[in-house]
């Protein structure tokens, strides 16, 4: 019987005993280490032994060193001559033939805005097109005249449209420091479009925290977050009180409310700066405090404040009451070390300009409501933001005693009016409610005649009865004449419509009349 080696041969043979038993032995170590071969069988025993080979030692990899940044250059000079460009500065990569290339960016480009390019400059993009204006493309003699495309892909492809025609052709990359698009903050540097950071720097990613400092992260601020649930005045639930007070240098500033109450704000100085002095502003943008803020009301009532800040003085934060207050809920982030409004704050603070809280709630006396033309929608009172700070005139009829309307005509009538009116204008009936003993219309100004006081696009008409006199439709148009109605402690501002106020369905004659009633007021004498 053969056995096997690193060589062909004849095998000595021995019994399982003495020495031909123990050189089998060493035969077989000496065959799984000597010659490699991964198994090798006992002819006596007749088992398989599986002897694996020893891995090979890991050598060590060498792996070069990386070369090293030196220092920025000098900034270049801008791109542009007028307004937005880019400035450039490089570095080198200081390493041995060793070394490996380092990592980073060898450019850096900054943004620099200079003064606006006159008017009547031709756009950067624009003058880049129409530098191929009568030159010869597509190889052929044509001429074209080429203006900017902004549908392309590539927005920082000089993509450019010839006029007159339905295609376009891409002359290469924009210059450097050109908009990627209409209206955007973004500019295009070698081929790429880039972000502007914080730093100025573009394509650095670098962004503002929440308190506003660049590269940040929100370590350097702390955040303010309560719900407001002041007690109710007690006299009443229509008057002006306090939130909290917004400390200067404020940043990412809400306020929310969830109710039929108004949200105001007055500055450090105790001016209003919204919904103040029993005025009721339209949700929109304003600037205050070095910021804007922008304010939304919804249909259902929520209205909210919103500003990037920061702030550069105090805000306070009031609530104009109309019904318990259900929670009010602020937020906002200060710089770290920035005193923090206490708890006090919180709760009903020292206004700067004291304001009544008014009488209680009116009692809605049972009311016969003017009959509503079937035309009107049912309901439609009802469904309008119920958000109006009542007023208590005075005057007027009470509720269930309403006798006949005696609206004023007649050319002395008008004549009367119009020169004792604060307010003559042209409206459109938009919506009523009553409120309390007396009826708030909305009203679109159309057409304004006379205003010894600012009038905006919508305003508030108060009547005081709930009787409908004067009597107006919701959807019709009049020719009204109104005086300002500012009470004793100046807590009501609005446009108050007497009972026997001057209020017609505005007609193409009426507008005659009420031109020719201007003339006949008496002049004011001079001083």
């Amino acid at each position: 019987m053969a056995g096997w080696g690193c060589r062909d041969g004849p095998v000595p043979r021995g019994g399982p005993h003495g020495t031909g038993h123990r050189w089998r032995l060493l035969l077989l170590a000496w065959l799984s280490l000597g010659c490699g071969i991964g198994t090798a069988q006992d002819p006596a025993l007749g088992t398989p032994v599986w002897v694996p080979e020893p891995p090979a030692p890991a050598r060590p990899r060498w792996q070069p060193a990386r070369g090293a940044w030196g220092p920025w250059g000098p900034w270049s000079s801008c791109s542009s001559s007028c307004g937005d460009g880019v400035a450039l500065r490089t570095r080198r990569c200081l390493r041995s033939t060793e070394e490996d290339l380092c990592t980073g960016e060898p450019r850096q480009y900054r943004l620099c805005q200079l003064q606006g390019c006159p008017g009547g400059s031709v756009p950067f993009r624009a003058m880049q097109c129409s530098l191929y204006n009568n030159k010869p493309v597509l190889g052929t003699p044509a001429r074209y005249r080429w203006v900017p495309f902004h549908g392309a892909p590539n927005v920082c492809d000089l993509n450019c449209l010839a006029e007159g025609h339905n295609f376009y052709y891409t002359f290469g990359r924009v210059l450097d420091g050109t908009r990627c698009g209409p209206g955007s903050p973004d500019l295009c540097v070698g081929g790429r479009c880039l972000s502007v950071g914080c730093d100025g720097i573009l394509g650095s990613g670098a962004r503002p925290d929440a308190c506003g400092q660049c590269g940040g992260g929100h370590d350097t601020c702390l955040f303010v977050h309560r719900l407001f649930q002041g007690a109710d005045p007690s006299s009443g639930y229509f008057g002006y009180m306090n939130v909290t007070k917004i400390p200067a240098g404020a940043t990412q500033i809400k306020v929310t409310d969830k109710s039929r109450n108004y949200l105001a704000l007055m500055t450090s100085d105790g001016r209003y700066v919204l919904n103040g002095d029993w005025s009721i502003a339209w949700p929109g943008p304003y600037e205050v405090a070095g910021t804007r803020l922008q304010y939304s009301r919804a249909p259902d009532g929520t209205e909210s404040l919103e500003a990037p800040g920061p702030t550069d003085e105090d805000l306070h934060v009031m609530v104009l009451l109309q019904e318990p207050n259900p929670g009010i809920e602020y937020e906002f982030w200060l710089p770290r070390g920035h005193p923090q409004p206490s708890r006090g704050d919180a709760s009903p603070l020292r206004q700067p300009q004291p304001r009544g809280a008014g009488s209680p709630p009116p009692q809605e006396l049972p009311v016969t409501p003017v009959p509503v033309p079937p035309s009107q929608p049912k309901g439609s009172a009802a469904e309008l933001p119920p958000r109006s700070p009542p007023g208590r005139s005075g005057v007027g009829a009470a509720a269930g005693r309403c006798g006949r309307c005696r609206p004023a005509k007649g050319r002395s009538q008008r004549v009367r009016h119009f020169c004792q009116s604060d307010f003559v204008f042209q409206g459109r009936i938009l919506a009523r409610r009553f409120v309390g003993q007396e009826t708030r219309y909305e009203v679109e100004v159309k057409t304004p005649y006379r205003r010894r006081f600012p009038l905006v696009a919508r305003e508030y008409l108060w009547v005081p009865n709930t009787c409908g006199c004067p009597p107006l439709r919701e959807g019709g148009e009049y020719l009204l004449m109104a005086r300002r109605h500012v009470n004793y402690e100046r807590t009501l501002n609005r446009i108050l419509l007497q009972d026997d106020g001057y209020a017609r369905p505005w007609t193409p004659r009426e507008d005659r009349l009420v031109r020719e009633a201007a003339r006949h007021c008496p002049q004011p004498r001079p001083p």
